[in-house]
C-alpha cells in the first residue's frame, strides 16, 4: 500500500510538473536596432495568442547591431533580428547569420521588397529618405521649392540645406545613396562638391540636423534630409496642435532613397517554431498597422491600413534612386571615404 501511495503521489508531481510546464510561456529574444518600438498591446496580443513571452534587446544602431549579430553567431544573443536594412543586408547574407524562413505571409508582399530569393531575410516595413522644407520660409521668400536633386545646385537655395554625414548617420547614407543612384558611381562627387561650394552644412546625426538647424525647430536651413514620413510626424506631436504641416517633402526625379527593413531568425536558436510565429506576426496586418505611428515607417503588407495623418499628409515617391545592396556591400566604404574626402576635407 505504502509503495503504491508513492507511486501515486510521485505520478502527481510528475503530470503537475509536465502541466505546468505546458501552460509556462516560451520564450522568445528579438534583436533589435535602438529605433524599435511596437505598442504593449500589441505584444500583449502576440502572448495571448501564442503563450510566448517576448524581450526586446536593443543594440544600438543598424550596423552595431549586425556586427553584434555576427560577433556572437556561435552563441546568439537572440533567436531574432529586426532592423537590418538594404544598406547592410548584403553584408547580413554574406555572413550566413539567418535562417531560411519561406513564411506563408509573404504571398501578400509585393516582390518590390523581397531583395532576398531565399527568404533568410524578409522584409517588414520601409521608409523613403527625402529632402524635407520648410514651407513657410519659401512663401515668404517668394521662392518655388527645389523640384530635383540639380535644383539644389541653383544660387536660389545657396546656404539653405543641411545634411547628415553618411559615415555617422543612417539618413545621411541613404541621401548618399539616393546621389549614387541618381548620378552614378562616377558622377556624385561632382555633385557633392558643387552642392558644398553652394554653402552646404552637413551634421553628424539626423537629431542635430533636424531639431537643431531646421529652420522649422529654430535654425537657420530651411531644407533637411530627413524622411517622407516627417509631415505626419509634426502634425502628431505639435504642440500647440495644428491642422497642417508646416514641412513637406521633395519626392520627384528620384530624389529619394528607399530604406526597407528586414527580419531574420538567427541560426542556433533554439525556438525555431516560436520565432517564425513572431515573424508571420511581424508580417500580419495586426503588426504592420501599428508600426506607422510607432516608428513612422510604412509597412509592406498592402492590407494595412495607413493611420489618417500618413494618409493625408505623407507623400511617397513614384519612383526613387536605386543602389543594390550587392553594390552598396561592394562599395559603401569606399563611397564614404571619398565623400569625406571631397566634402569635409
Amino acid at each position: 500500500m505504502e509503495i503504491n501511495m508513492k507511486k501515486r503521489t510521485l505520478f502527481l508531481i510528475l503530470a503537475l510538473g509536465l502541466s505546468l510546464s505546458a501552460c509556462a510561456p516560451r520564450a522568445l529574444t528579438i534583436m533589435t536596432h535602438d529605433s524599435f518600438a511596437v505598442s504593449e498591446e500589441v505584444v500583449q496580443a502576440f502572448k495571448e495568442e501564442t503563450n510566448i513571452e517576448v524581450s526586446f534587446l536593443e543594440s544600438g544602431d543598424t550596423g552595431t547591431a549586425l556586427n553584434k549579430a555576427i560577433l556572437s553567431r556561435d552563441n546568439p544573443l537572440a533567436d531574432v533580428f529586426y532592423g537590418v536594412d538594404n544598406t547592410f543586408l548584403s553584408r547580413a547574407l554574406d555572413e550566413d547569420i539567418f535562417l531560411t524562413y519561406d513564411s506563408p505571409l509573404l504571398v501578400d508582399i509585393p516582390a518590390e521588397f523581397k531583395l532576398d530569393p531565399q527568404n533568410r531575410a524578409l522584409p517588414v516595413d520601409y521608409g523613403d529618405v527625402c529632402i524635407n522644407y520648410a514651407i513657410g520660409y519659401f512663401t515668404e521668400n517668394n521662392l518655388p521649392p527645389p523640384q530635383s536633386l540639380e535644383d539644389l545646385l541653383k544660387p536660389e537655395y545657396k546656404g539653405l540645406l543641411v545634411v547628415q554625414n553618411p559615415a555617422t548617420s543612417s539618413p545621411g547614407l541613404a541621401f548618399l545613396l539616393a546621389t549614387i543612384g541618381y548620378f552614378g558611381p562616377d558622377g556624385y562627387l561632382d555633385y557633392w562638391e558643387s552642392l558644398n561650394a553652394n554653402d552646404l552644412l552637413v551634421v553628424n546625426d539626423w537629431e542635430n540636423a533636424y531639431y537643431g538647424e531646421f529652420s522649422v525647430h529654430g535654425g537657420t536651413r530651411p531644407m533637411v534630409v530627413s524622411y517622407a514620413s516627417s509631415p505626419p510626424a509634426e502634425v502628431i506631436f505639435a504642440e500647440p496642435p495644428v491642422s497642417e504641416p508646416p514641412t513637406a517633402v521633395l519626392t520627384a526625379n528620384r530624389s529619394c532613397f528607399r530604406q526597407i527593413e528586414f527580419v531574420g531568425i538567427l541560426k542556433g536558436t533554439r525556438n525555431r517554431a516560436q520565432a517564425e510565429r513572431w515573424i508571420d506576426f511581424m508580417l500580419s496586418t495586426r503588426f504592420q498597422e501599428d508600426m506607422p505611428l510607432q516608428m513612422f515607417v510604412y509597412p509592406v503588407n498592402p492590407d494595412a491600413v495607413l493611420p489618417p495623418e500618413f494618409e493625408k499628409y505623407s507623400s511617397i515617391p513614384a519612383e526613387t534612386s536605386v543602389v543594390s545592396p550587392e553594390e552598396i556591400a561592394a562599395n559603401r566604404e569606399a563611397w564614404i571615404k571619398a565623400w569625406t574626402e571631397a566634402v569635409l576635407r
